[in-house]
């Protein structure tokens, strides 16, 4: 019953070349970090990786795509990351596009054991070409396949040693879902707590679709895309900003 492993590398080790692994996060929100560092230093190659993005330049999943470690990414955003842009415009990267909505029900359909559903997502666009479509109540839905994965790997807030998961506010996105997907899913935890500490009611992710559990790394919060705005000059006193 007691998953914990001693070490990101050590949760990984056994994630072999050409493997497929579903991995966590949102943005820059949620990031399974440790194990992502762990996979760039074993040099795993030819990965294809279902995750919503794939991280920015030199962090998240880019650090893998900058060592060539990926050989296909299925996402729906490839957000602010150059290299990204370069190896797919170049040919280096095999890239699938997926509506957000439609890759989010890939994974929890693939965890539930659905191994197909219909939806009107991506109808009439290339995300359409070569899929079954089948007109229901007057309107056109695509025959989406559900995802599994033989790894994945997600970030929660808490775990206990029995893989019970709570994430922490917006790192509560695509974790869930992929962690029901992965045959062996690796759970990285901020916070690891003994059994019982969890109560029943604010547990995320039950132990049951977890197998193996990470504790103590230490965390970056970084931001994607920094907005700011600038605040124009506050009048004197008594004066008026009209000349």
């Amino acid at each position: 019953m007691d998953k914990v492993y001693p070490s990101a590398a050590a949760a990984i080790a056994d994630i072999p070349d050409g493997a497929h692994v579903a991995v966590g996060g949102f943005g820059l929100c949620g990031i399974p970090e440790a194990c992502i560092a762990a996979l760039r230093e074993r040099g795993t190659r030819n990965l294809t990786v279902v995750s919503n993005n794939c991280g920015v330049d030199e962090f998240g999943l880019g650090i893998l795509l900058g060592n060539k470690q990926i050989r296909k990414m299925v996402s729906s955003y490839v957000g602010e990351n150059k290299e990204f842009e370069r190896q797919f415009l170049s040919g280096e990267l095999e890239v699938e596009l997926v509506p957000q909505g439609t890759l989010s029900e890939r994974l929890r359909a693939g965890g539930a054991g659905i191994p197909a559903f219909y939806t009107p997502a991506g109808v009439g666009t290339p995300v359409a070409e070569g899929k079954e479509t089948r007109e229901l109540d007057g309107r056109t839905y695509l025959l989406e396949r559900g995802i599994r994965t033989p790894f994945a790997i997600v970030k929660a807030w808490k775990g206990d040693r029995y893989g019970n998961l709570v994430y922490r506010l917006t790192a509560r996105n695509f974790n869930p879902l992929v962690a029901m997907a992965g045959a062996v899913t690796i759970a990285e935890v901020e916070e690891l707590v003994e059994p019982g500490v969890l109560g029943p009611d604010e547990i995320h992710t039950p132990g049951v679709f977890v197998q193996r559990v990470v504790a103590g790394a230490k965390y970056e919060k970084r931001i994607e895309r920094r907005t700011v705005q600038v605040s124009p000059p506050r009048p004197p006193e008594g004066g008026s900003q009209k000349g």
